[in-house]
């Protein structure tokens, strides 16, 4: 397979080059379908009259239906995207990404999409299809709890989230407290997202991210908040993101104290309330009711979801300290890291 696709880049590179680029169309359209062709070109950054000649050409092979509410892929559409996935990987070199990125990183499992969703919000969503695919194959037995973080990139993987029988069952749980941010990227919201398209059931912590030493030991006694952090704790997934480091202190409000703090010891990092800096030592600690990194140890399967190159450092200074054993990202995030490395 390698060797073939190898002579066909080297013979017939507008072969490969239209491959891709039909590739891109049907990805697209699965992702955003019912979708009209002026969004379609906008977001794919492709003109129109181009465009036009290639939904013609997907529609007369049967890989797509055109009608007024817009595009979508037919069944033998979403077969043959399936199929093409790890073709794809082999062209665009990410199957080799892949690996060095995983011996770099020291993982046990990582996925790449291809795409930067710094320049195309929508790989997020990739992504977050992604994830729930791993998801679904992890976890094959009912009555799974699973802890899961705010933010966009797992707010995309509660946007992808499609009922199953093994999930059906069961119950989503925030890792988290609320950080007063978008409503949409907060976990409670996530958490009852997920569990409303999955068919399951959630729990929610009513409780702010950040607190006070005497807030704290306050709530940690109240019995609601004892049951739920026992539920939180006995999750047999996690699926979380990884934050930048000044983007997460600004998003906590963060004392000017705490700012300081962390530019002066070069914090790149955060997850779960804490902060690392690009060797994966933890620098700072946010008081915080939900999961501890130490928690994690007893998980038994812990998913990251985190990508676009701006993201590159943060990625590789967390996966330093060694949580997390699956990581999703993208295209983007892959090559920001190798390319420092």
């Amino acid at each position: 397979m390698r060797m073939l696709l190898e002579l066909q880049k080297k013979l017939l590179p507008d072969l490969v080059k239209v491959l891709g680029m039909r590739y891109r169309v049907l990805r697209f359209i699965r992702l955003m379908q019912p979708i009209g062709r002026r969004m379609l070109s906008q977001n794919l950054e492709m003109s129109e009259r181009t465009l036009r000649s290639e939904v013609t050409f997907l529609k007369e092979q049967g890989l797509i239906h055109v009608e007024s509410s817009g595009m979508t892929l037919t069944e033998e559409g979403n077969i043959l995207l399936t199929q093409l996935e790890d073709m794809m990987k082999e062209i665009f070199d990410i199957r080799s990404m892949e690996s060095e990125l995983k011996d770099l990183l020291k993982l046990k499992e990582i996925y790449i999409v291809p795409g930067d969703s710094d320049i195309y919000p929508w790989v997020t969503k990739e992504m977050g299809r992604m994830c729930v695919s791993l998801m679904k194959k992890k976890l094959s037995t009912r009555g799974n709890t699973i802890a899961v973080t705010g933010g966009a990139s797992i707010a995309a993987v509660a946007e992808m989230m499609v009922p199953d029988t093994d999930l059906k069952e069961a119950l989503f749980v925030p890792a988290r407290g609320g950080l007063g941010e978008q409503v949409e990227n907060q976990a409670n919201t996530i958490c009852a997202t997920m569990a409303r398209k999955a068919m399951g059931n959630y729990r929610l912590l009513h409780v702010p991210d950040q607190l006070s030493k005497e807030a704290y030991q306050s709530l940690i006694e109240e019995p609601s908040i004892k049951e739920i952090l026992h539920l939180i704790r006995s999750a047999n997934m996690v699926v979380h993101g990884i934050g930048e480091a000044n983007v997460m202190a600004e998003r906590r409000n963060s004392s000017e104290l705490v700012i300081n703090k962390l530019k002066e010891e070069k914090a790149v990092a955060e997850a779960f309330g804490y902060y690392f800096d690009k060797s994966g030592d933890i620098i700072h600690k946010v008081l915080t009711i939900g999961l501890q990194l130490e928690d994690l140890n007893t998980i038994p399967h812990i998913i990251a979801v985190a990508g676009g190159s701006s993201k590159g450092m943060a990625i590789q200074a967390y996966m330093k300290n060694g949580s997390s054993q699956v990581l999703v990202t993208d295209e983007g995030a892959a090559k920001s890291i190798l390319q420092k490395n």
